[in-house]
């Protein structure tokens, strides 16, 4: 949790006693945002819940509850427009959850007999928003603004109580000016959405258990318009079907901090009950790293709390544009005492400083003073040492992709003044020089792969080789594909589910028959005879989303199962229910809902989101799933988009070390695995589908590629999951540059690649308009999947397979996307692979 604010209200001078309690997010604490990313839980601790778990007594609840009622009002009003739309219109019903959201009514005005101060003289004002997957976020009242009612509420509570905590109960950005310009709010904290368990935590922080020690990792900008692509995002210039990158490499602190835009909280922010200072005690550097020696000192003298470092490296300018800084590498402190230190290594890798040359198609460092800069967030950092590259030196050569298919003109900061501060100039002048020497530095060319070659079809066999054979070692992986027909191998490349979905079909994002609500399967037609089990998907971030309860036969086969979408749970009343035998049993599965993505991201602690992983991948060994559609690691490009807190950071820095971390945290378990996701430039949500993406190669490497790349060679994810939009001008589950190329070639990646559900289209209902085919650009194909190196598509249709063995034999013209037999056992090579990397037991 970030303190923004805080005038020394923070902790509370009382551990316990009466409290006064206000907001739409007093009981109504969001967890988590909607959509695939929502968790069935045993319980969700509220912010009411959690104070008085503490020992506090809540004074304020006839208005609470009067709150409440309000909302539940208007929540029937809209349940009814659903039903009505989802018997005329079946399952497309269910996505006006995603594309039509419910918001809040603006909550009931704070009358005079509401104001408690009789009671006490403390008052917190919970603030929440939700958001999530299917529609961006709107420049409204109850979303990106304050609500009028909730404006006049604070300026009252402000006058009435000696103490006004304000908690941002919120997973994105949300406009500040009118909050900051209330006098007598004391404190702002940044809860955001910490999960079922986040009542309790905040407690902790307000009550001073616990020191916030959060650090932003998005930029919060004054005015919405401050953004550089204010009027162009998403829906605000009008355009769904094509989006331009035109900002380039200028995104989040790179923008506010290259053309000097004053934001309202930089990046890397976050105040603590006590102080730090930082010093750097020694720096040195090889062609491989540069290592900073970083002292954290407490320098509070009454509360214990952990400090943060972060690097930011300037590099010179040269014929590429450079933006001001970039954050590099950071650590965080243990526990410290008043007057206590630590010591900490913080090593940058020397290829990281490199920029992308699009005609050279090469990663290049060009020569000149690279600036290393130590603070505490990105407006606090303080040139420590000047490091000198005599030439130019190419570290990657690659060869150019992802062509853009338009012309566009990106932001340039020619001209431009960045931020500055006073002392900068005498700091760069007096810094320690240190050379790095061009020869040491490693230099890497990328070898492509070739069109892979056909494995030939044995002869039918009276008793079929199975995987199980290739595990012991008694035949290869080659032999095995080489008994399989097109059929089999169409069939492992496609997911289990056939048919498109109706009416009465499974539910979109839950089409698992393994496990209760998971979101989709791989095929189980080769369990039989070849020894090949099926993998399990489900939904993430925020833990895994399954059925939190089903009934089953004695068999085990499941009987009813539903999603009990928090809100919508009448939606399972309207389905078709099947005669329920007496001896029917219940199950449970009830999961873990960790802190959104954004949350744990600004925690600034790897160690501890490895071990949010872990409680994902434990449950996933109990539960028997396999794959874990998480963690989500697009970029914080908009404050708008619908999907942020699902994300880590507008820093692909951030984005790559968090996704790593998390995922080495799930696959500590043998049989669990992340999919990285959505891969790649899925940055809008209103028309996610078929939103073609237009970014120059170089913003598409630095920024939006980078974290994926991190999280690869970091921690090598079982899957990646690609995106429903295109990249200049092609699908991305279509994209052999992306997929193949880059994924493969140049990061190594040796996983399976997946689609997102229904990008072939598949599931119609996906597109709310019900027919993709009245969009600008279309649906991706199956068989362009297979040939980009898409290994799977999801949740899988008979349309689907047939796709891919028309495919097969076919040449340039006669179909989109031509296959030869050679890249379909490709795929279906990758998917036993990844079955025998698991190796869970049938």
């Amino acid at each position: 949790m970030v303190l923004l604010e805080n005038n020394g209200t923070l902790p509370l001078r009382e551990a316990s006693g009466n409290i006064a309690l206000y907001g739409n997010g007093a009981r109504r604490t969001i967890k988590g945002g909607t959509g695939s990313g929502d968790v069935n839980s045993r319980e969700i601790v509220n912010v009411e819940m959690g104070l008085e778990d503490a020992g506090y007594q809540v004074v304020t609840k006839e208005w609470i509850d009067r709150d409440c009622q309000n909302v539940a009002g208007a929540l029937r009003q809209y349940q009814e427009k659903i039903i009505a739309n989802l018997r005329g219109n079946g399952q497309s019903a269910i996505m006006d959850i995603f594309t039509n959201p419910f918001i809040e009514p603006a909550i009931v005005s704070v009358e005079d007999d509401d104001i408690k101060t009789d009671l006490t003289d403390t008052a917190i004002f919970v603030l929440s928003r939700n958001s999530g997957e299917g529609a961006d976020r709107r420049l409204d009242p109850g979303q990106y603004y304050l609500f009028e009612e909730e404006v006049e509420a604070l300026k009252k509570l402000a006058v009435a109580y000696e103490n006004l905590i304000l908690v941002l109960n919120v997973g994105g950005v949300i406009d500040m000016k009118e909050i900051k310009s209330i006098p007598g709010i004391d404190a702002v904290l940044l809860m955001s959405q910490a999960g079922n368990y986040g009542g309790y935590a905040l407690a902790d922080v307000l009550t001073g258990k616990e020191t916030p020690s959060g650090h932003l990792t998005t930029s919060w900008p004054v005015n919405y318009e401050d953004t550089p692509i204010a009027d162009s995002f998403s829906y605000r210039n009008g355009d769904l079907d094509d989006e331009y990158y035109t900002e380039g490499i200028y995104v989040g602190y790179r923008y506010y901090d290259s053309f000097n835009v004053t934001p309202q909280y930089p990046f890397g922010y976050g105040k603590s009950y006590t102080k730090f200072r930082l010093e750097a005690n020694d720096i040195e550097l090889d062609g491989d790293s540069i290592r900073l020696q970083v002292r954290i000192i407490n320098a509070g003298d009454r509360y214990a709390g952990r400090g943060l470092a972060q690097v930011y490296v300037s590099a010179p300018a040269g014929r590429l544009e450079k933006p001001y800084q970039e954050l590099k590498g950071y650590a965080k402190s243990a526990l410290l005492e008043p007057g206590a230190y630590q010591d900490l290594s913080i090593e940058i890798p020397t290829r990281s400083l490199a920029s992308y040359d699009e005609e050279k198609a090469a990663w290049i460092l060009e020569p000149g003073d690279y600036l290393i800069r130590l603070g505490q967030h990105s407006r606090d950092s303080r040139v420590v040492a000047r490091i000198h590259l005599g030439r130019e030196v190419v570290t990657e050569q690659l060869s150019n992709r992802l062509p853009l298919d338009c012309r566009m003109q990106e932001l340039s900061r020619t001209g431009v003044r960045p931020y500055s501060y006073p002392d900068e100039e005498a700091e760069i002048a007096n810094a320690l020089v240190l050379e790095l020497m061009a020869e040491e530095i490693a230099s890497r060319r990328v070898t492509y792969s070739k069109p892979p070659k056909e494995i030939p079809l044995r002869a039918a066999r009276t008793e079929r080789l199975t995987l199980k054979q290739v595990r012991e070692g008694q035949i290869c992986l080659e032999d095995f594909l080489g008994q399989l027909r097109p059929e089999e191998l169409a069939a492992l490349c496609v997911g289990s589910q056939r048919g498109q979905f109706g009416a009465s079909g499974p539910q979109i994002g839950a089409s698992s028959t393994a496990v209760a609500g998971a979101a989709g399967d791989t095929t189980s037609l080769l369990i039989d005879d070849c020894g090949v089990r099926n993998l399990v998907t489900a939904d993430g971030p925020a833990g895994l989303r399954l059925s939190s309860s089903f009934k089953a036969d004695t068999k085990g086969n499941v009987l009813t199962s539903g999603m009990a979408i928090p809100g919508f749970e009448f939606l399972e009343t309207l389905a078709p229910k099947p005669e329920i035998p007496a001896d029917a049993i219940d199950y449970y599965q009830y999961t873990t809902a960790i802190p959104i993505a954004t949350l744990l991201a600004q925690t600034w602690d790897l160690h501890l989101i490895e071990e949010a992983g872990d409680i994902v991948g434990e449950e996933m060994e109990e539960l028997g799933v396999d794959l874990w559609l998480a963690p989500g690691m697009n970029i914080h490009r908009s404050p708008l988009c619908g999907r942020n807190f699902e994300y880590y950071s507008e820093d692909p820095l951030i984005t790559g070390k968090c996704a790593a971390a998390d995922t080495l945290g799930v696959q500590r378990h043998k049989s669990a695995g992340t999919t990285i996701k959505h891969f790649a430039f899925n940055n809008q949500e209103d028309n996610r589908n078929h939103v073609n993406s237009h970014v120059s190669e170089r913003a598409a490497r630095e920024i939006y590629l980078r974290g994926f790349q991190i999280a690869v060679e970091t921690a090598h994810p079982c899957s990646i999951m690609t995106s429903y939009n295109l990249i200049n001008g092609e699908h991305t589950a279509n994209s052999y540059d992306l997929l193949t190329a880059i994924a493969r070639d140049e990061w190594g990646f040796d996983g399976i690649i997946m689609t997102d559900w229904g990008t072939t289209g598949s599931m119609g209902q996906l597109d709310p308009s019900g027919n993709s085919s009245e969009r600008k650009y279309g649906d991706s194909y199956a068989s362009g999947c297979v040939k980009a190196g898409n290994d799977l598509t999801m949740p899988g249709s008979q349309e689907d397979v047939d796709d891919i063995l028309n495919a097969l034999g076919k040449k340039e013209g006669e179909v989109p996307y031509p296959l030869t037999l050679a890249e379909l056992q490709r795929a279906a090579g990758n998917m036993l692979k990844l079955i025998l990397r698991m190796d869970r037991p049938m």
